[in-house]
Parts: C-alpha cells; structure tokens; sequence
C-alpha cells in the first residue's frame, strides 16, 4: 500500500510538472504571437499597437520562459530578426548574417561583460542600419541589413545622405556599417513646416526608414538622412583597436558613433554621463553598446544563432512615476481620425515635468483598459517622449466618445491592419476644415503668406470661408477682417496680396494642396511626372493607370479614386478651378536632350 501510495504521488508530481510545462509553452506561444504581431506592425507599417515598454516587458517574460523550459521556438523574436524588407527595391544576401545584440538594463551585467578587458562605450543609435561599400576610392554600394541575411540595395538614396562621402582617399576596397538617422532638430523642422498634423510623421526612426528605403531619391535627399559609422568591416591591414578603427575612418572623412574607452571600474561613471547627455542629445538613441577594444578578442568568442559575443547592448532603464488619470482629450485631425492623449496629473520625469501622455490610437487605449481617476505608471520612451507605461487600477471603464469632440457629429471606429481608430464621419467637421485649409495655404502648396491657423479659425468662425475657393473671394469682407482683434488694414492687404499671387500654381503643389490621403508633395511631383503635367488627364485618373506607377501602388490608388469620385470633393475642385491658374507645361519642353545622340565609351558599373 505505501509502494502504491508513494507511485501515486510520484505520479501527481509528474503530471503536475508537465501542466506547468504546458502551460508555459503555451504561454511562450502566446508571447511569440503578440510580439511578432507587434514587430511587423511597427516595422512593416509604422503604427504601434503597444508601448516600447509593454514590448520589453513581454519580451523579457518570454526571455525568462525560454530559459526556464530550456525551449526556444523557431518563430521567436529572441532569435529572429525584425524584418525590414520591401518587395520594391533590389535585394541582396549579406556575405554574412547581421546579427543583434543581447540586450542588458543592468550596469552590473556590462562589468561583468568587461572582465578584465578594456571596451569601448557609444551610443545605440535609432534609425537604419546600412552597409557602405567602397572600390578604388569610390562608394560603389549602400544596403539596408534587412532580414540580416537578405538586404535592399539603396544606393542612390545613400549618395543624397548629408553626410557620407562619395570618394574617399583610401583606394582599397572598403565595408563598413552605420546607421541612418534623422537628427531630432531636422525632424521638429520637418513636422512644423506640415502644419496639418494628421500629416505630421510619427518618429524619426519610422520617418528614417522610409526615407533610405524610397524609389524615388529625391525623395531622401529632401530628408536630412544622416549616417553614423559605428563598425569597420573589411579593409586592408585592419587596426586591431576598435578606437583606432574610428580614428582612421574619420581621416576617411566619416562621421563615426560618438565612444569613450571603459574599464569594469569607469563602466557605471560614463554610463551615468551618457544618461544625462541622452536628455538634450539631437541624435536618437535607444540605448548604448559595449564592444570590446581588442577586435581579435571579441572576434575570438565566437556568436550564438542570434547574438556575437564582441558586444553587448544596454537600454536605459525606465524611470517611471505613478500618478492619476485626470482625463482623455479627444483630439480631431484633418483626416477626421480623432487622436486620444492621457491627461494625469503631474510628475516629474527625467528632470522634466510632464502632464500629457499620447495613447496612439484606440487598441492601445483598450489595452490599457484605462478609467478617470486610475493609478497610471508613465515614462519617457528613450528619455524623451512621455508614454503611458501600465495601468494599477485597470477599471476599463473609460468611454470612447460616440460623437465627434469638435463638431458633435457621429463617430466610428475603423480597424486598419488589426489596430482599432476613432474616426470623425462628418464631411463638414470644424477640425477638417480648418486642417484642411491649414495644409492649402502651407508652403509646398497654395504658398499663401499671412494666414495663421488663428486667422484661419477665425475667418471659419466669421462664416466668411467654407470651402477652399472661399479664399479666392475674401476681398468682398475687407471691412469686416480688418476689424479682426490684430489685424488690420496692412495685414488684410499683406494676405490678399498673397492670395493673389497664389492663383498661378504649379500643378504638383496644387494637387498636395488638395489633402488627398497619403499624397505628400513628392508622391505628388512623381504623379504629376508620370502624367506629363496634363491637368485634365490626373484629374481623371483610373485605379489601374495609378497602381502601376512605382511608389504609388493599389492601397494609395484606391485612397485617390475614392477622393475623386466623392462629389463634395469634385465639387470644391471645380470651384477651384474657377480660380486659379496652372500654367500648360509639359515635361518634353524640359527635355532638352530630345533628339541628341550620345556615344558613351569605356565601361558602366551601374545603369
């Protein structure tokens, strides 16, 4: 009897272990879906549908899980590579896998890392990593690591960069890697001169990444894309000193990553000085890696599937404060899309006092399952942006509003690829015209001076502007707008001035003016190309005759036709037109080197 009861036991204790294993291979499973899910979001089609902070804390539950089971998944994101790759652009396999880094919050874990080894220290810098190859003292190509087996050739887009060199005074053969960043000073630029926000771009990275990747490289070399060389990979008798690598590339006259040189005693005193310098840094960085100095060392270790032993990352640890959620603001853009933003009370992150959190889109906000008066936890991502990090009290009894905030009209909730948001349905929403007519007047469209979007609220407000056409008309209100609380009669003729100068427009400035979704000045140039300036002609464009076009594609040609078959739309186009001028141009006047034949000798490596 105490045999059997002992072999029952024994039993129990079995079946128990492996429900326990089950269920962390399921909840391993679970994980795996939700953070790949999240990566192809973010990576694929620049939207998050979950902070940087819920990210990391699943991934480091999944880390832990892995090593508990001793059982990593062919799918898991801890041995694979975000993927970055587009169907559009060349491609090309690496002569060797670009792996990751393992990651650490830890500066314990960098001492450790160090031993007894001398390391360098730099920035983790947040953009695109590229590859830069250089024959007889020329750059010959530029890849984006991609998969980290498989690239995209984008070297075109990589001679607009502001900062890599075309030759160089070294005539071997060289590769090294950077990253492709866009400087935050360039990005605020950027967005302050795209005053419509639903326009604005998200975040330098994303921006970046589109940016390097585009078929148009016109396109890059209006973005400011700089390239930060953090690894020398191939050259004739490399320096064995990782420090003199960067000295000898800046002789080359490359920008390298910013480094200092680190003991395990120095590690935690720099990586507190780089901590406070992240707060005002205009590069983006997500963090630091630790390198050894010695590259035959490092090399020597050998890597895992994923990871090389040479180096290690560290991502700061977020500083997070706990305070109360006072409201939501519900704020209306041009598109209708209805935007939530957390009101809390304030805390002090970083040294900053902050007050206001983006909550991104409504699947995020659901996630939260966010309630006025809960006990919020917030930080900044990368030190820098405020985020909503987790929710304590999770009363999930907060009301998405069903009516718009601005005009009081319905809403609705669309869902776009699997991320749920709140959308304004009235055609005639306060918000959407006054962003609309904030983005007509803009620089890169109409180009009309003097009309602030307080000037422009206020003329909507006055009933004086309805439509864009309206403006066209505004010398019949002199009186009435020269009585504008500080404006005046010089102002009033400072604007019409302007008014009027605008009615002579380029066809591709007035086609962005227009706000159509997803159609930014360059998408609009490249249309305007392809259809020879023929007004009539892009005004009538069909869904085939767009979705072939490179850089347009069937999503952004079913956005136009929808546009151009609302009648609203048509019916402010044909006022329009009734006011303005778009001089007939065409492309073959500028084609100067019609009819001339060219004999070209010698050998081409390119086109």
């Amino acid at each position: 009897m105490k045999n059997k009861a002992r072999n029952d036991i024994i039993l129990i204790e079995v079946k128990i272990k492996e429900q326990n294993m089950e269920n962390k291979i399921n909840r391993m499973k679970e994980l795996i879906q939700i953070l790949n899910k999240a990566s192809e979001s973010y990576y694929q089609k620049s939207t998050s549908i979950m902070t940087d902070y819920e990210y990391d804390k699943l991934y480091d539950e999944l880390v832990v899980l892995e090593e508990e089971t001793n059982m990593v998944l062919s799918n898991s994101p801890t041995i694979n590579v975000e993927p970055e790759i587009s169907s559009s652009l060349k491609q090309v396999e690496h002569p060797a896998p670009m792996l990751s880094l393992s990651k650490t919050k830890q500066v314990s874990e960098l001492a450790s890392f160090l031993g007894d080894k001398e390391g360098l220290l730099s920035w983790k810098l947040d953009g695109l990593t590229i590859v830069l190859t250089y024959e007889m003292g020329k750059l010959v190509s530029g890849v984006t690591r991609g998969t980290g087996l498989i690239g995209e050739v984008v070297t075109e887009n990589v001679k607009q960069f502001k900062n890599v060199p075309l030759t160089i005074p070294y005539k071997g053969r060289l590769v090294v890697r950077g990253e492709a960043i866009i400087k935050y000073s360039d990005f605020k630029r950027m967005n302050e001169e795209v005053k419509d926000d639903s326009f604005q771009y998200k975040n330098p990275r994303n921006l970046c990444s589109g940016s390097v990747r585009q078929l148009d490289s016109s396109v890059t070399a209006e973005r400011c894309v700089n390239c930060i060389i953090f690894a020398l990979i191939e050259a004739d008798n490399i320096p064995n000193l990782k420090s003199e690598c960067f000295e000898w590339l800046r002789t080359l006259g490359f920008e390298v990553v910013e480094h200092f040189k680190v003991t395990k005693d120095t590690i935690e005193e720099k990586v507190l000085e780089f901590k406070e310098k992240v707060k005002s840094y205009d590069i983006p960085s997500d963090g630091l890696v630790l390198t050894y100095n010695d590259i035959k060392y490092g090399n020597s270790l050998g890597s895992t599937a994923k990871y090389p032993k040479h180096s290690i990352a560290f991502k700061w640890k977020d500083e997070t404060a706990a305070t109360t959620l006072k409201e939501v603001d519900w704020m209306a853009s041009r598109t209708g899309l209805i935007n939530p933003v957390a009101v809390f009370e304030p805390v002090e992150l970083e040294g900053t006092i902050v007050s206001r959190a983006s909550l991104h889109n409504v699947s995020i906000l659901k996630g939260l399952k966010l309630g006025i008066g809960d006990t919020i936890n917030v930080y900044k991502a990368n030190m820098i942006i405020p985020q909503v990090a987790s929710n304590d009290t999770k009363s999930n009894n907060l009301v998405i509003p069903k009516t718009c905030p601005v005009c009081g009209e319905k809403t609705e909730i669309i869902e776009t690829n699997d991320v749920e948001y709140l959308y304004c349905v009235n055609e005639f929403c306060f918000a959407k015209l006054l962003k609309r007519l904030s983005l007509f007047v803009s620089r890169n469209a109409m180009n009309i001076d003097g009309i602030s979007d307080a000037i422009l609220s206020k003329l909507i407000d006055e009933g004086l502007v309805k439509s864009y056409a309206d403006l066209y008309r505004l010398d019949r209100y002199k009186e009435k707008i020269i009585n504008f609380e500080g404006f005046g009669e010089k102002s009033y003729n400072n604007m019409i001035e302007s008014i009027e100068k605008s009615r002579n427009v380029k066809l591709a400035n007035f086609i962005y003016s227009l706000g159509i979704p997803d159609i930014g000045f360059s998408r609009a140039k490249l249309i305007c190309n392809h259809f020879n300036n023929d007004f009539e002609k892009i005004c009538n464009l069909s869904f085939d005759e767009l979705s072939k076009i490179v850089g347009v594609g069937e999503i952004i040609a079913k956005e136009w036709e929808l546009e151009f078959s609302n009648p609203i739309f048509l019916k402010e186009l044909e006022e329009l037109k009734q006011e303005i001028n778009i001089p007939k141009t065409s492309l073959e006047k500028n084609k100067i080197l019609n009819g001339l034949s060219f004999v070209i000798t010698g050998s081409l490596n390119h086109f």
